[in-house]
């Protein structure tokens, strides 16, 4: 209850108590204020989520649209949980810092990341197995064991980190590490001998060998990885979007509108594969 009794200055005008000014100000506030996206999330509002160039998992379409297996999937789970996606298309490096600072709130993507330690929380669904290959060319030696790199060139996808691994091949003073600018440059280069094997993902390289050349490409299983939905510790409702996000998977999963995915499902990781980055 407001106490309306009137105070009286010494000039005689009559004035409400100091508390009805209070009052009045904390309302207004109310009322001026715009959400923070913390709060708009709270009533179900717009998560921007990150996504970068993975196909056919993720992709940036001609006409600007996010696209592929995990993007579609990631719709379906924001939507039954009462949000509204907002795809934002970034390089991985990007994904990383806007994770780490809040520009995002959320990324579909590889767990265990040791860039991301102690910056992001994983959902318990894990949806998706990804795994990364070393592709080489018929008559070539297969990839039986990691230290089989010793000693050769190893092409790799500018911009991707392979969960950390990158920065171990690179600091390697037996193997020689060079770029290629996407999948199917780095293919190119296979065939033209530039490198002994191509470090990449099954998936995306799958897709484009479309070509009659590309019959002489080989594969070696090096290493599966789920994926998950890593939400960004800057937001403090983190840990109530991972909840949301994964109840409406399980109901989505109940209904049949998605396949179901064990976590921790069974893994494969090549003989000799550094113990940092299992």
């Amino acid at each position: 209850m407001i106490n309306h009794a009137r105070l009286y200055s010494g000039d005689g005008v009559v004035r409400p108590p100091v508390r009805f000014y209070v009052w009045v100000t904390l309302v207004l506030l109310a009322i001026g204020a715009p959400l923070s996206r913390a709060e708009a999330s709270e009533h179900g509002g717009v998560l921007r989520i990150a996504y970068n160039e993975f196909p056919p998992f993720a992709h940036h379409t001609q006409t600007g649209e996010a696209s592929g297996l995990i993007i579609e999937m990631t719709r379906k789970v924001v939507e039954e949980a009462g949000y509204q996606p907002e795809f934002l298309f970034l390089p991985i490096s990007r994904v990383y810092l806007y994770l780490k600072n809040g520009t995002v709130d959320a990324w579909p993507g590889l767990t265990n990341i040791p860039q991301l330690e102690g910056e992001v929380l994983e959902s318990w669904a894990q949806p998706m197995t990804v795994q990364l290959s070393a592709w080489y060319l018929d008559g070539k030696s297969p990839l039986d064991h990691f230290d089989d790199l010793m000693g050769k060139t190893v092409i790799v996808i500018a911009g991707y980190t392979y969960a950390g691994l990158i920065q171990w091949l690179q600091e390697s003073d037996q193997i020689l590490v060079t770029e290629a600018p996407n999948h199917r440059a780095a293919i190119d280069m296979l065939k033209r001998h530039r490198g002994d094997y191509v470090l990449d993902y099954h998936a995306p390289v799958r897709e484009i060998l479309t070509e009659p050349s590309d019959s002489i490409v080989r594969e070696s299983e090096v290493r599966s990885r789920t994926a998950a939905w890593l939400f960004s510790l800057a937001n403090p409702r983190a840990a109530i979007l991972r909840e949301a996000f994964d109840d409406a998977y399980l109901r989505l999963v109940q209904r049949g509108e998605l396949p179901v995915m064990p976590r921790n499902g069974q893994s494969y990781v090549i003989p000799g594969f550094p113990e940092a980055y299992r």
